[in-house]
């Protein structure tokens, strides 16, 4: 895994062996991050369910001005770790060794973010959790995006009702990325 675009483009990232982890391909994270693109100057970034931190590294490397990295898993985080320093980008970058739901906890009030970005374990309902959660919360900015990576047999039919609209998603063959918003906040162009 590498990273594409931006200022630590084409440098190596180290990954997790085994199924701990599925590191975003990097033809998946090029497609999702070209429909990115024009919002990523400047904005706060989260990544959570982090991995080996592949995603909010290419955030960073392409123009975030901070990103947060949320992974429970100790060894994946000593990768996003490594792989911040490698990239050079450390400086720009907070992470935290926790699960997601904790994690929020701790940030409410002290950051707001123009994009989440989730990619949970397949199959246990995390993206509904962190969903819920952030239904009353002021992490996402007014205008902020959330990015679901979730396997192709996710149901998301349930997020109308928690206050969020499908504004784009992307099928991929073996999962899909899914755009959402707070009802109520401004579409994406």
């Amino acid at each position: 895994m590498r990273v594409i675009a931006g200022n630590a483009r084409r440098l190596q990232l180290k990954t997790l062996d085994g199924l701990d982890t599925r590191p975003t391909t990097d033809r998946i994270k090029e497609t999702l991050f070209n429909m990115i693109a024009n919002e990523l100057n400047g904005c706060m970034f989260l990544d959570l369910f982090a991995g080996s931190g592949g995603i909010g590294i290419e955030a960073l490397s392409r123009g975030a001005e901070y990103a947060v990295f949320v992974e429970k898993n100790p060894k994946a985080m000593s990768y996003v770790k490594e792989n911040l320093a490698h990239t050079k980008l450390s400086d720009r970058a907070k992470t935290l060794q926790t699960d997601a739901l904790s994690a929020l906890t701790r940030l409410e009030g002290q950051y707001q973010f123009d994009h989440i970005y989730m990619d949970p374990p397949y199959g246990k309902e995390l993206e509904r959790k962190v969903l819920c959660q952030l239904t009353d919360s002021s992490l996402l900015k007014e205008d902020g995006i959330i990015i679901i990576e979730a396997s192709l047999d996710t149901e998301l039919d349930y997020v109308k009702e928690l206050g969020y609209s499908v504004i784009k998603s992307k099928i991929y063959k073996t999962n899909k990325h899914v755009f959402l918003k707070k009802d109520g906040m401004e579409t994406m162009t």
